[in-house]
């Protein structure tokens, strides 16, 4: 699957005066694109996308109004609030001041991905959703980042931020998981993909990868797996990569930054900045301390 790109989103991107601070463009993102800007005010009309639009209001209060050919709803928008706009409908919009915002667009196959089958996803315009803003701020953080190698973190994020949208922003009310759907994986499930992601290290591992090998759905692997470690399959993953780095640098000679990219990590400065937050040591002190 190609990366989701400025092609996939309804062209507010593309107005003169928004000028992004930073994009996911290149980081082979597959569900999302993320985008962070500064927009100053305007009214257009924009075509259908076939992703959905949430964005995130970083400043306000700010009026906004929207509609479908005319503007027929209006609000203050605050600092927090959403917009959310669903695929497949055109959307005319007038931004009444300056704003800062981040954008993320959600192919509609992550939805699916998420519950199973296709859910028609509301308008909204201002509400607050704490989860919501967590996420969108972790992925504009990845951003800041520009960290290739956290394709299943932002798998992960993809998976929350679509099983919220279809659970509380869509037009019908889902049902909750059943028994069934949130046992954990059998030995022989986590096995195969732990042994999986061992070969897999040095690599960006999409949680659809991993889901494939045990022919489950990407929510119900990311469920699954969960209850049978107690870590989602990002931290899981970031586990097996901690543990290899150490391994080499405690009985090899390699350099640290062959190192660190061996062990799936942007670049040096990566496994240092991680080995520090989660270990309470830098690559060079295991290094020495042997």
């Amino acid at each position: 699957m190609a990366e989701l790109g400025l092609r996939d989103t309804n062209g507010i991107l593309r107005l003169p005066w928004v000028q992004p601070e930073r994009t996911s463009a290149g980081l082979g993102w597959e569900k999302l694109y993320v985008s962070t800007q500064r927009e100053q005010p305007y009214q257009a009309d924009f075509d259908a996308a076939n992703s959905h639009l949430l964005i995130l209001h970083r400043s306000g209060p700010v009026t906004v109004r929207r509609g479908h050919s005319r503007l027929t709803a209006s609000r203050r928008m605050p600092t927090g609030g959403f917009f959310l706009h669903p695929a497949g409908k055109d959307l005319t919009v007038e931004l009444g001041g300056e704003l800062d915002t981040v954008h993320v667009y959600l192919d509609q196959a992550a939805i699916r991905q998420a519950c199973g089958h296709a859910v028609e996803i509301a308008e909204v315009l201002g509400n607050h959703d704490p989860l919501l803003e967590q996420l969108v701020l972790s992925l504009d953080e990845v951003l800041r980042e520009r960290d290739s190698s956290a394709r299943t973190y932002v798998d992960h994020i993809a998976g929350l931020l679509a099983a919220r949208l279809a659970r509380k922003h869509s037009r019908v009310r889902l049902p909750e998981p059943t028994k069934a759907e949130r046992t954990a994986l059998t030995d022989r499930q986590f096995d195969t993909v732990r042994e999986w992601m061992c070969t897999q290290l040095e690599e960006p591992i999409p949680l659809e990868s991993m889901a494939g090998l045990v022919g489950l759905s990407v929510s119900q692997f990311s469920r699954k797996f969960k209850a049978r470690t107690g870590l989602p399959p990002h931290r899981f993953l970031l586990h097996l990569r901690l543990d290899q780095a150490s391994h080499l640098l405690r009985t090899g000679t390699l350099p640290i930054a062959e190192i660190a990219t061996r062990c799936g990590f942007s670049h040096q400065e990566h496994l240092t900045r991680t080995m520090r937050e989660h270990l309470g040591v830098t690559p060079a002190a295991m290094r020495r301390a042997g």
